[in-house]
């Protein structure tokens, strides 16, 4: 599986509502999000996976190892909770984040 079909597979699935979103702000954001691959290839097996998860202004980067056992399931998950740390922060800021695209 190439990183960049992950990526594109979790963020529809956010998007659609398949993961419960809690709060207004993971439902105003779901449709702001992209998840993005910054890897150097796009095989999940030949090297180090790069994801970035950005709302707007806000993003996290997170590398991953070839070595992880469930890969995917791992990288999911991650963007998962990266997309609900992006939410939460964006509650606490007043001012000086687009959110809008």
């Amino acid at each position: 599986m190439k990183v960049s079909e992950l990526c594109s597979m979790i963020e529809e699935s956010i998007k659609s509502g398949r993961y419960p979103l809690e709060t207004e702000t993971q439902k105003k954001c779901a449709g702001l999000l992209k998840v993005t691959s910054k890897s150097a290839t796009d095989d999940l097996k030949s090297g180090d996976a790069a994801v970035e998860v950005r709302v707007g202004d806000l993003y996290f980067t997170t590398n991953f190892s070839p070595n992880i056992h469930h890969l995917p399931g791992v990288i999911e998950m991650d963007v998962l909770d990266c997309f609900r740390l992006i939410c939460r922060k964006a509650d606490r800021i007043d001012t000086g984040v687009k959110l809008e695209r």
